[in-house]
């Protein structure tokens, strides 16, 4: 009783490092109050993002002091990270009506983070929605990320039915819903990644697969009429020349390099240059829910590990050695 109601297990980080820095224990339930929502977590995705912060090691510079402040200058403030949950209501919010204990649920957590622990604390802003009956806990977890963020994009290219599209980085857990979501708007989909990915990306129905281990991408005589890269630091000038005349690229990890030159090169080359941060609404959360119900969508999951795993699924995730999300799932039945 006195765990039950006081204490839970978590995978926590108390210091940056590499992955062994990862430890399960048993730390402090969060304190709810009457506004909040408490989760009885069964799955977390483990994200880049998540590896980002436990090494304190980002691909995209411009923002590394302002973000050392927010999260912790000399040690992390939140000791546990997971930004992406499923799991089932415990504790219902007395300012809120749309969920009930009891209720399956998936979403994100915000800045908070905590989904590597057996109970979440969220607001009734954050995003969060029912998990749809063809899903489990552990493929409902693996949505909100990339799913979340592939629509994001592809709504502000304004991507239609007979467009050709290049996906840079189309294995990653963004570019897998990528590739989904254009093919469910009637797009053409060519993808960029390793040879390892290819057999499963071929699946999902893309047009054509390009090894950049084993080809110049950059030198594809082929134009788009988008270009959506997830790799941090694509050359800007090298990838425009993939894209026609009056196209767009769209790049989800630019520098600040790119910022000012999303200003100043449509001007010069006639293509647009876009980037926009993802405000992971529940409105799109929804949107996603319908396209799974519809057959259109599908979480690939390459491995669902346990907690005491959660130090192997961050080298899988940092190493891209998988085909897919990995997933830890908790495991967590008790409720109140």
């Amino acid at each position: 009783m006195q765990r039950k109601e006081l204490t839970l297990k978590a995978v926590t980080y108390r210091k940056y490092g590499p992955s062994s820095v990862l430890k399960v224990e048993e730390i402090a339930r969060p304190n709810t109050k009457p506004e909040h929502y408490e989760i009885c977590v069964r799955a977390a995705e483990v994200t880049k993002a998540d590896c980002e912060l436990r090494s304190f090691n980002f691909p995209v510079k411009w923002f590394w002091l302002p973000l050392r402040l927010a999260i912790g200058v000399f040690k992390p403030r939140n000791s546990v990270l997971g930004g992406y949950f499923s799991g089932t209501i415990s504790k219902a919010s007395e300012s809120d009506s749309r969920f009930k204990v009891g209720d399956a649920v998936f979403g994100n957590t915000g800045m908070g983070f905590g989904a590597y622990g057996e109970f979440l604390k969220v607001s009734a802003n954050n995003t969060m929605v029912k998990i749809p009956k063809s899903l489990s806990f552990e493929q409902a977890a693996a949505v909100p990320l990339g799913g979340l963020n592939a629509l994001h994009f592809l709504n502000i290219v304004q991507l239609k039915a007979g467009q050709h599209i290049l996906i840079v980085g189309a294995g990653g857990s963004i570019g897998l819903f990528a590739v989904q979501i254009a093919l469910a708007k009637g797009a053409r989909v060519s993808v960029v990644d390793k040879a390892s990915k290819k057999v499963m990306l071929l699946k999902l129905g893309v047009e054509e697969f390009i090894d950049y281990q084993q080809s110049d991408v950059y030198a594809h005589k082929t134009q788009f009429d988008v270009v959506f890269s997830m790799v941090a630091q694509a050359p800007i000038l090298k990838s425009l020349k993939l894209v026609k005349p009056c196209g767009i690229f769209v790049t989800g990890n630019p520098s600040f390099s790119d910022m000012l030159l999303s200003v100043i090169l449509p001007i010069i080359t006639g293509k647009k240059v876009l980037f926009r941060f993802a405000k992971e609404s529940e409105h799109e959360l929804h949107a996603l829910v319908e396209l799974v119900n519809e057959g259109k969508l599908m979480p690939i999951i390459d491995s669902i590990l346990p907690m005491e795993k959660a130090g192997f699924a961050h080298e899988k995730v940092e190493l891209e050695q998988r085909n897919g999300a990995v997933v830890l799932s908790l495991n967590n039945l008790t409720e109140e």
